[in-house]
């Protein structure tokens, strides 16, 4: 990088922090905070979804799958979430729109609570909140391996610049700032994608390298959607995980979901992000997928192939712009994710362990919401240090097996416990798949991975623990049912349209009855 780079770069952290900023006067109390007060435009709220499903693990660890398999990399990751969040758009984001404005929360989790009990919200709740602290913590280690290719700054400098400017954004504005940031940070990605699609293809013979480049002996097998430890069964794994995940059952997309101002314009923001899942990826990877024609990659896992290609691709400037690519995706994943776990922290987890904390007033929350957030970066960046630890192995394995094999456990009570067909499914089939789904992700990544000669394969690793969940939670909920008539009450509100219009006459508190003093009353 020359001057030209880095002038691109820092006024790209100015007009963030500037965002931040103007942000800032929008947010009056938590629900502003966490869920924009309920008044964000769907076709912002479908970019911000989309763009807080990125990281620059796409352009390490998925740079690194597609350098050795090739469109595998798509097949197995962004087509998979394409159908899951398009799925989503019917199923789960008019719910999870509807819990906000029928039952006046700021938090994914509040409704938890009354749902099943105190002891399941907090299980929940704290686990992930942990598995997010390690999530994030890989997302900043692969915006600091770029960076150190291109700079030559270590890895743990790489940490604390993104770290300290998003932090200064994201407490500042909340919500409203993410969401305008990653709008801006699409318009950058957009430019700076096809600028790199364009350099790639001028490299392999025009538009028609598109068809003709897969004859290349070095790309004869890039051309199988499924290769290496990436199969059928993982694709499937994936595609059930990934419908939970991001439609919410990690929670920053489920805020996108609540924060449009009716259930209808949340599932047209799903919509659009499924189609960008869609299409969007294909333009991205595919200079990734043609990477061993132009470039050697250092790494084993080719995660720094990418990088090594925009270097030799691109001039100065445009080669700002594709770092500042880089910074935005995982800016964009971080940021949201702060935004979501300070609102399960101040919103579920501190009142339940303090009784100062039920009596905050609108200011206190708002300074409690702002703390918690510069904490949680706080320790996700401490833990991005130790990513490439024995623990953690390395950063694609932090993202593929760690998340996607807990997220199940977690986002499976939640997610369906929105809906009516599970009604009897209660506390105890809830706690039980969920503790049981976490063990069963312990006892194969580790007891049972080093007994077996060659290890567990990677699809069955991923994919056990969230099936564990799924058939305890229903079986359970079958052989003891636990619904009553309070909580038939509260899933008729998030159920459906007409649920929520009887819940809009009997009257607008939340299931306890009690307005939230924290929350400005629902304008929808």
């Amino acid at each position: 990088m020359n001057s030209l780079d880095w002038t691109v770069l820092i006024a790209y952290f100015g007009v963030m922090v500037a965002i931040g900023l103007w942000s800032h006067k929008r947010v009056d109390d938590v629900g502003d905070y966490f869920t924009a007060g309920g008044r964000m435009p769907w076709w912002l709220s479908g970019i911000s979804h989309h763009m807080a499903g990125y990281s620059a693990v796409m352009f390490t660890g998925y740079a690194g799958i597609s350098y050795q398999y090739g469109v595998t990399s798509y097949a197995t990751w962004a087509f998979p979430i394409a159908i899951g969040v398009g799925i989503g758009a019917k199923l789960f984001a008019p719910r999870l729109n509807r819990m906000r404005s029928q039952l006046h929360v700021a938090s994914p989790l509040e409704y938890l609570k009354d749902r099943y009990n105190l002891t399941t919200q907090q299980a929940l709740a704290w686990s992930g909140v942990l598995l997010k602290i390690v999530d994030v913590g890989a997302k900043w280690a692969a915006i600091a391996t770029l960076l150190s290719v291109f700079t030559g700054i270590t890895i743990t400098q790489g940490i604390a610049i993104t770290g300290a400017i998003t932090a200064l954004y994201c407490t500042v504005g909340g919500l409203w700032a993410d969401a305008l940031t990653e709008l801006g940070q699409f318009v950058i990605q957009l430019i700076a994608g096809i600028a790199m699609l364009v350099a790639t293809l001028r490299h392999i013979g025009g538009i028609s390298g598109i068809w003709n480049v897969w004859d290349e002996p070095a790309l004869r097998h890039h051309g199988h959607p499924t290769a290496g430890p990436y199969t059928t069964v993982f694709l499937l794994a994936y595609l059930f995980i990934k419908t939970f995940e991001y439609n919410g059952g990690m929670w920053n997309q489920a805020q996108r979901y609540m924060a449009t101002p009716t259930a209808r314009e949340a599932s047209r923001s799903a919509a659009l992000s499924s189609a960008l899942w869609f299409v969007w990826p294909l333009v991205l990877f595919f200079p990734m997928w043609v990477a061993p024609l132009l470039v050697h990659a250092n790494k084993p896992d080719a995660s720094d192939s990418y990088a090594l290609l925009t270097e030799r691709l691109l001039p100065h400037g445009l080669l700002g712009l594709v770092v500042v690519g880089f910074f935005s995706h995982t800016m964009a994943m971080c940021s949201s994710d702060a935004n979501a776990i300070a609102a399960v922290v101040t919103r579920d987890i501190a009142p339940a362990v303090s009784r100062t904390a039920r009596g905050w007033t609108t200011r206190i929350g708002l300074i409690a919401a702002r703390s918690t957030t510069l904490v949680f970066l706080g320790l996700s960046m401490a833990v991005a240090t130790q990513v490439s630890s024995p623990t953690f192995k390395n950063i694609i394995t932090v993202v593929i097996k760690w998340v996607a094999g807990l997220v199940g456990p977690i986002a499976i009570p939640f997610m369906l416990g929105l809906m009516k067909r599970f009604r009897k499914s209660g506390p105890t089939a809830a706690l039980t798949s969920w503790a049981l789904g976490l063990l069963a992700f312990y006892l194969l990544n580790y007891p049972v991975n080093d007994a077996v000669s060659g290890g567990v394969n990677l699809e069955y690793q991923i994919a056990a623990p969230v099936a564990v969940s799924l058939v305890l939670f229903i079986v359970i909920g079958w052989i003891k049912p636990e619904d009553t008539p309070e909580r038939d009450a509260l899933i008729a509100k998030v159920d459906s349209d007409a649920g929520a219009d009887l819940a809009a006459v009997n009257g607008p508190d939340g299931p306890d009855g009690v307005a939230d003093p924290l929350l400005k009353p629902a304008t929808d």
